[in-house]
C-alpha cells in the first residue's frame, strides 16, 4: 500500500491561520473585544495602505511577536486546538468574509500599553482595549 501526501490547495486557510497566530500572540486572546479590535485594525491597515493582508501581517515593525527576540514570539506556536486560538480563528474568518464590522474606530496601527514607540508620541490614541492602544 502506497500513501501519498495530499496538499490542501486552499491558500485562504493558510492565511487565516497565519493571521490568527499573530493575533493570538499579540493579544494572548485576553478577550473577544481585543481580538476583534486587532483583527479590525489589520483590515483597516490593509485598506489604508493598499497592501495585502499578508503583507500587513508579516510586518515586524507592527507586530512585535514576529521578532524572535520578543517574549511573545513563542505564542506563535499555539496549538491549533486551543480554545483561545479557535476564537482568534473564527474572528479572522469573519473578517476575511467581510462579516466583521470595524471594532477599532478606523485605527491603522497599535502598540502594547507597556511600551511607547516614537511614532505614538505625536498622536493621541483613539481606543484602549486590554492594554492595546490603537491609533489612526
Amino acid at each position: 500500500m502506497n500513501l501519498r501526501l495530499i496538499k490542501n490547495p486552499d491558500e485562504s486557510r493558510k492565511l487565516m491561520y497565519t493571521i490568527a497566530r499573530v493575533v493570538y500572540a499579540e493579544t494572548s486572546a485576553s478577550s473577544l473585544t481585543a481580538v476583534e479590535a486587532l483583527v479590525s485594525m489589520i483590515n483597516n491597515a490593509s485598506r489604508a495602505t493598499g497592501k495585502s493582508i499578508a503583507q500587513i501581517i508579516s510586518d515586524t515593525d507592527m507586530f512585535e511577536s514576529l521578532k524572535p527576540s520578543s517574549n511573545r514570539h513563542e505564542l506563535l506556536s499555539v496549538a491549533p486546538t486551543s480554545r483561545a486560538f479557535q476564537m482568534c480563528l473564527r474572528v479572522v474568518g469573519r473578517m476575511l468574509c467581510g462579516g466583521l464590522p470595524d471594532m477599532c474606530r478606523g485605527a491603522t496601527c497599535f502598540h502594547h500599553g507597556c511600551i511607547m514607540p516614537e511614532w505614538a508620541r505625536a498622536r493621541g490614541y483613539i481606543l484602549d482595549v486590554d492594554e492595546l492602544l490603537f491609533y489612526l
